[in-house]
């Protein structure tokens, strides 16, 4: 892989990152804003984004916004939220055509720092709050992604062992909140919260493509400049409790087919040294279709219609997801817990770890082949305050031994169970 360099500047309460390279046809700016995730701010934090990208003060409506951006030759505005471990990541970013491959001259990339500054720091305001036509429009917009969350019965299951499992964690959180800490929001609310975002949440600006780096960074110092410089701490994860019983929660929905999540602990996370054996071990385990929840699982025993693991790094928490008959249940459970005793016991071979390792490399250099995929790669190391670089990462994972993965499963926890079935399967 070819080794793009990443620069770190710090200037008042921003900190640049700067990735030089020609891969990319376009120029992105990726703002990451990064704040605890607690219950009071959640939903607040979910409607934020979408409010300031309704428009600024020059640009005041979403059609004189994507005016704009059609005349920097149709650059792309999106916002996003989601979760990282305990923390709660709103993500704003300006995708640009590269001056380079253009006849006129244009400066593009300029004007796209001058825009996320406006959106960020200069939104469209009434009163000196927010727009209350756009704040409403963006609620309900926001209810209709949680009752979309609710009506996909797999992200719903998932959700429900991620509350029962960590009760009493941040964790236990959404990205989106409640419907009804939604409804709750006003105009004067989410303003005034705005104000304390700014002031305190930490904000990571990366800068990718085929820049002229000085001239970038003093474009942003410019435009950034009324920036608070004061920032909050650095948040700690909650430690994992020891698990002392399994937690078995069965819920009833009118389902045609059984949901079964299970959460495991792992006691590792992406500052561990031990991290990458343990995405190892999950992709032997469930993430790869050569996997054994797969194999065996879905394959052999024909119990489920889906079956695999995911591995959450930041809070080191591995969930297992399948979809099943009703009546397949108690075996299902069996044959799960049987699988990861068997990765306890290195029961699997030399073969297949390569091809774990393969598999896990080649996810990463996808992943690093779009500006997005590369600067998340990089925000792992802001999320978790470890240093660890692309290459050194596709090392590691090429140091992982057997042994390795042995030791860091037998550190494996089944904490809740958690069973969504049908209304009929219990008469």
């Amino acid at each position: 892989m070819d080794q793009i360099q990443e620069r770190i500047h710090i200037m008042n309460g921003l900190t640049i990152h700067t990735m030089q390279t020609d891969k990319y046809k376009t120029n992105s700016l990726i703002l990451m804003i990064k704040a605890p995730l607690t219950k009071e701010t959640v939903a607040m934090r979910a409607l934020l984004p979408h409010i300031l990208q309704n428009g600024t003060a020059k640009s005041p409506t979403r059609k004189e916004l994507r005016e704009r951006l059609d005349d920097l030759y149709g650059a792309m505005l999106a916002t996003d939220v989601q979760k990282k471990g305990e923390e709660h990541v709103i993500t704003i970013r300006i995708d640009v055509a590269n001056e380079r491959f253009l006849s006129d001259s244009t400066p593009l990339f300029e004007q796209a720092i001058e825009l996320m500054s406006e959106v960020i720091l200069d939104p469209r305001l009434e009163a000196n709050s927010f727009v209350q036509s756009v704040v409403e429009s963006e609620k309900r917009s926001l209810k209709q992604r949680i009752q979309s969350v609710f009506d996909d019965k797999m992200r719903y299951a998932n959700v429900r062992v991620t509350e029962e499992m960590c009760k009493d964690e941040p964790f236990a959180l959404t990205a989106f909140g409640t419907k009804e800490e939604v409804d709750a929001i006003t105009p004067q609310s989410i303003y005034d919260y705005y104000k304390e975002v700014l002031k305190s949440n930490q904000f990571d600006l990366y800068i990718v493509g085929a820049i002229d780096e000085d001239k970038a960074i003093e474009s942003v110092s410019e435009k950034f400049r009324e920036l608070p410089s004061d920032r909050g701490a650095h948040h700690e994860t909650t430690v994992s409790p020891e698990v002392t019983n399994v937690n078995v929660v069965n819920e009833e929905q009118d389902v045609k087919q059984g949901k079964l999540h299970m959460g495991f602990r792992t006691y590792t996370t992406y500052g561990d040294d031990d991290y990458v054996a343990m995405q190892v071990c999950n992709g032997l385990y469930g993430a790869f279709s050569h996997s054994k929840l797969f194999l065996n699982v879905r394959e052999k025993e024909s119990l489920a219609y889906y079956a695999a693991s995911r591995f959450e790094s930041h809070k080191g928490i591995m969930m297992v997801m399948s979809g099943i008959e009703f009546s397949k249940y108690e075996r299902a459970v069996e044959i799960i817990k049987e699988q990861f005793d068997a990765m306890k016991k290195g029961d699997f071979t030399d073969a297949e770890v390569e091809q774990t390792k393969a598999m896990l490399k080649n996810q990463i250099l996808e992943t690093a082949d779009v500006a997005r995929g590369l600067v998340e790669l990089s925000y792992h190391q802001v999320v978790s305050g470890k240093k660890r670089s692309i290459e050194q990462w596709l090392e590691e994972i090429d140091t992982v031994t057997k042994d390795d993965i042995v030791k860091v499963a037998q550190k494996v926890r089944l904490d809740t169970i958690y069973f969504l079935t049908g209304k009929e399967a219990n008469k």
